[in-house]
């Protein structure tokens, strides 16, 4: 056995190639284009700002209309060796629209870097939005983080930081995580086609795991994927969530009906939407400052 009960890496491949799953990515990519063109024409948008010194190190930042309003930071997806921050500028609008503050960091890919140094580059930014909070009508003492794919697994892992001991921030600095469609246990991907991209080894897995990584932290946690994904994306949604639970989080598992890989992030491109109401919900409930 290589992992659970695979025998072969065509099995896991199988199970976590999204892009073989669909045949043909091509309509996903140019709806998502069309969207992030029309989000960038209708918000109002600070575009690369600098959280950091490498080339890769910018944010993208949708400020909500009303002063003091949370903020929603999206990690993106691409399995952390493509894509970009870019490529998921249509998320913001339906959170805006919503009076939510939405940045999206870009980050370093691999085999550039290791996903370590990708988490790191990701708590950097949110250090920078912290203490930029109120340039974009954002409130530092409300940040929640998100992500999508290898951003589920950046938005879980980010939890588990020591924002007291390591930046000097407040201990509970996140007030909620929301993983969408992530990957939480990374020792299949080892065995998989990404592993010359990824240069996984077993400690890296252990640290980087949000599985295996669950702190004391206990912060809220709303996670979702489609109903339309692989039994394995599904499985590790549900290991985590009831990890979680086992330990005395308060978290939410929800499937989005008829949504496959490449379609879980996209209702929050519209404000009416379940899923968007339902985080915009999660966001409230989270971010009560008393």
């Amino acid at each position: 056995m290589l992992y659970r009960n695979f025998l072969s890496q065509s099995d896991i491949d199988r199970e976590y190639n999204v892009v073989s799953m669909v045949g043909n990515v091509s309509p996903y990519v140019e709806y998502d284009n069309s969207k992030n063109i029309n989000t960038m024409k209708e918000l109002i948008s600070s575009i690369d700002e600098k959280y950091g010194a490498m080339l890769d190190e910018t944010v993208d930042v949708f400020p909500s209309k009303e002063p003091n309003s949370p903020i929603l930071v999206f990690i993106h997806g691409g399995y952390w060796h493509s894509m970009s921050n870019k490529n998921f500028s249509l998320i913001a609008r339906g959170l805006v629209l919503n009076d939510i503050t939405v940045a999206i960091p870009n980050y370093s890919l691999c085999p550039k870097v290791t996903i370590q140094e990708i988490t790191r580059q990701n708590r950097a930014s949110i250090t920078w939005l912290y203490n930029n909070a109120k340039r974009f009508n954002g409130n530092p003492e409300k940040i929640i983080i998100c992500g999508h794919s290898a951003g589920g697994q950046q938005a879980g892992i980010i939890t588990t930081t020591d924002w007291e001991g390591e930046y000097g921030l407040p201990k509970n600095l996140i007030k909620g995580s929301i993983p969408i469609s992530g990957i939480f246990d990374l020792t299949p991907l080892y065995y998989s086609w990404l592993q010359p991209k990824l240069q996984l080894n077993y400690g890296l897995i252990n640290k980087q795991s949000p599985l295996f990584q669950i702190s004391e932290n206990k912060t809220p946690m709303l996670i979702s994927y489609g109903d339309k994904e692989s039994a394995e994306f599904k499985r590790q949604s549900e290991d985590y969530f009831n990890a979680l639970v086992k330990r005395g989080y308060t978290a939410q598992l929800h499937e989005q009906k008829e949504k496959n890989h490449f379609m879980t992030f996209r209702d929050l491109n519209d404000p009416d939407s379940f899923f968007c109401q339902l985080v915009i919900e999660f966001i409230k409930q989270t971010c009560i400052v008393i």
